[in-house]
């Protein structure tokens, strides 16, 4: 009777692993954050910053699946070192005082086999805001370089940066910040 009640309990256990949700951790050199602000109507500069995190995928639920990841401010990248230490100071991103944001989904709209909206709470120099991410998965499978399952994704979102406190320079320097995101994941082990 007891070698039935394990050999039941295992199966179950088999069974719950296999439709469990699996999670990924970023992998920092190959996930990042793009953005791009207009610059008095004569450009759109744009810079970029590094992230770390997780993502959940429930392959049976996908409207389930979440993400969870931290955005460090301090690593914002340009190409122009003055600008750089410009965008890091107080004037604008104030990295002594903020250096990171996060993102926390709180909810997934799935709207066709490899795309999702993804609602959750943005914190970006000390103001937490609602935003939506329109997300593509690109390819879940086994990395050629890590031998590791992997998930890719891009991402997009628009916001107001005015809405994170952040007015300066307004309406010269723009107010709409558009995001790009590419990010590849790893299967916990």
């Amino acid at each position: 009777m007891k070698q039935f009640i394990f050999a039941l309990f295992a199966c179950f256990s088999l069974i719950t692993a296999a439709h469990a949700a699996e999670t990924f951790t970023f992998d920092p050199n190959h996930t990042y954050v793009e953005w791009h602000v207009g610059h008095f109507d004569f450009s759109n500069p744009s810079g970029k910053w590094f992230a770390n995190g997780t993502v959940t995928l429930d392959k049976e639920h996908p409207q389930k699946s979440k993400v969870d990841v931290t955005i460090d401010v301090a690593s914002l990248v340009t190409g122009i070192p003055e600008l750089d230490k410009h965008l890091k100071g107080e004037v604008f991103f104030n990295v002594a005082k903020y250096p990171t944001a996060t993102f926390v989904s709180d909810k997934t709209i799935v709207t066709h086999d490899n795309t999702a909206k993804v609602h959750g709470i943005l914190t970006l120099h000390g103001v937490s805001k609602p935003i939506t991410l329109d997300v593509k998965l690109n390819k879940v499978g086994m990395s050629p370089i890590t031998n590791k399952m992997t998930v890719g994704f891009t991402a997009s979102t628009v916001f107001k940066r005015s809405d994170f406190g952040m007015n300066s320079f307004l309406p010269g320097v723009g107010d709409e910040v558009k995001i790009n995101i590419e990010a590849e994941a790893v299967k916990n082990a």
